[in-house]
This record gives structure tokens, sequence and C-alpha cells, in this order.
């Protein structure tokens, strides 16, 4: 199947005060978790470069069906285990999700597409 279209999620996010460490934590093993699966193309974060903790989580995924599955997949295997990122979020992130070829991302690839 040849990708045309990807989604991409964008987060905008902080630590809770106090938790800013678990909190990074926490979205590293997501993003590592994402990886790994089938249907995401890329993920990862990046911190702010004044020091506040402020975190921009992207995810670009083959579709919205691979996005659905893998986002219940963490609630399952993540969120089950560890409580979820609601408790040490320092407040309402800021989440949008946007459509682009595949092609104008220039990602590199491993193969792992189903």
């Amino acid at each position: 199947m040849e990708i045309i279209k990807v989604l991409i999620e964008t987060v905008v996010c902080s630590g809770a005060a106090g938790k800013e460490a678990r909190f990074k934590r926490m979205l590293e093993a997501r993003q590592e978790f994402k990886r790994r699966q089938s249907g995401c193309l890329a993920a990862w974060i990046a911190q702010s470069t004044d020091g506040q903790g402020l975190y921009l989580v992207h995810s670009v995924y083959q579709d919205k069906k691979s996005w659905n599955r893998i986002s219940k997949q963490i609630v399952e295997k993540l969120d089950s285990k560890d409580g979820g990122l609601e408790g040490v979020l320092g407040g309402p992130p800021l989440v949008g999700m946007f459509e682009s070829t595949l092609d104008s991302l220039n990602l590199v690839s491993e193969n792992k597409n189903p």
C-alpha cells in the first residue's frame, strides 16, 4: 500500500510542578512505544529551549486507523500501568491533528509499515 497522506499529531504540554521528571519519562516512553508500532512513521519530543519544561510532542501516523489503534494500545498497555499523563500534566495540553503529504516530510523509514 502506498501512503500518500499522513496524519500528524502535535501536542504542546508541560508537567505539573514537582512532577516534571516523571512527566518527561512518561512522554519518552509513549513516543518509544509509538515508534515500535506498525502505522507510526515517526514520533519524537522536543523540550523548550528556555528551560520551562514545555514540550512539543509530534507523532506521524500512516492514517487515522493507525492513530486510533495505537492510541487505544497506549491506554491499555501504558496508562493502565502508570496511571496515564493526566496526573502529571501542568495544565490542559494544546492538541492539533494535521494532514500532510508523506513526501513533504522527508522522513527516513525503517520499513515497518504493514
